[in-house]
């Protein structure tokens, strides 16, 4: 199972580069990158993507279960507001001075240099990407994973499964490093229109956070793909889970998505094997989607030679390691 996750603020921006609805510019870029995976050889079983009705339903369910379950919190927290555009900044509508390595510009969610996450309000001398401007700072309501409460699940499950699926050292490195640390409250909604509607009075103009719904694509895609699909997704002693990523999509992957399996209360198959690559590297930086640093998508798509030279380069470079 594999597709394209195509809610956030990363399409908005994008359809607004290409003067494209978020619709136009999720249907160009899934033909794009279906395409390339084809042209790589790549073959999957269901190559899906996240804007269906099961995403909805398995998403909006799961936030059900864990709202229930007591595991998400009500919060008012501080946001960067945009006087110039007139709304609430999601966070990758923010760029500034990453607090943690300096970084002059990092996005509002992620450190692309350092990998380091945060919220918006952290970074050091924010701009609005909309408009060039300064935000300021106003206060909104939003929804919380309590992942401090879900600590102690989380870390047995981390503990039984990665030494029984062997996880690749930088991934118990990046989650140790996470659980080391201690868990803090995390964010699940965003001030956007294209998204997942949060089915919560009171919440109903705001949807959730890619990272929330993103992981669930792995579940819907299934349910596209078959009607049977809990055989696949609530059978934990049947089924193996194995998944392939990036180093920098770790901690939603061993980190928050299974926090919320775990909070559900639901008998998830669990992520049991994970190969995690390390940062390919691309004239003295690092290989970036959101930044268009790379040989991306269908740059590469056409030449025959590419395709070999590419291989060949991340065999010899170890993704940037």
């Amino acid at each position: 199972m594999c597709g394209t996750d195509e809610y956030g603020t990363a399409t908005e921006t994008k359809a607004l580069e290409e003067g494209l609805s978020c619709q136009e510019i999720c249907d160009k870029y899934h033909a794009v990158h279906k395409a390339v995976y084809e042209w790589f050889g790549c073959s999957f079983d269901k190559f899906g993507r996240t804007p269906t009705r099961a995403q909805t339903e398995i998403c909006q369910g799961l936030f059900q279960d864990l709202w229930q379950a007591g595991n998400i919190n009500e919060q008012v927290m501080e946001q960067l507001y945009s006087e110039a555009a007139g709304k609430f900044l999601a966070d990758r509508f923010v760029s500034g001075t990453c607090p943690k390595c300096g970084y002059e510009d990092a996005r509002g969610d992620q450190c692309d240099k350092c990998g380091g996450l945060m919220n918006p309000t952290d970074l050091l001398n924010p701009r609005c990407k909309l408009t060039g401007t300064k935000p300021v700072i106003r206060s909104t309501k939003h929804l919380f994973l309590d992942l401090p409460k879900l600590s102690d699940k989380l870390q047995a499950y981390i503990d039984t499964t990665s030494q029984l699926g062997g996880w690749s050292a930088n991934c118990v490195q990046v989650t140790s490093a996470w659980m080391r640390d201690g868990l803090k409250q995390r964010c699940i909604t965003r001030d956007l229109k294209w998204g997942i509607p949060v089915p919560l009075e009171g919440y109903r103009d705001k949807v959730f956070y890619v990272w929330f719904d993103a992981p669930v694509g792995y579940i819907s895609i299934t349910a596209n793909y078959t009607d049977q699909w809990q055989q696949w997704w609530q059978s934990p002693e049947d089924v193996e889970l194995v998944q392939f990523m990036g180093k920098d999509n770790v901690p939603f992957h061993t980190v928050i998505f299974p926090a919320s399996l775990l909070g559900s209360g639901r008998p998830w198959t669990m992520m049991k094997n994970i190969s995690v690559t390390e940062y390919l590297n691309y004239e003295g930086g690092k290989f970036s989607k959101s930044r268009g640093t790379g040989e991306l998508d269908d740059e590469v798509h056409g030449e025959d030679d590419n395709v070999k030279m590419v291989r060949g380069w991340s065999d010899q470079t170890g993704f940037g390691s």
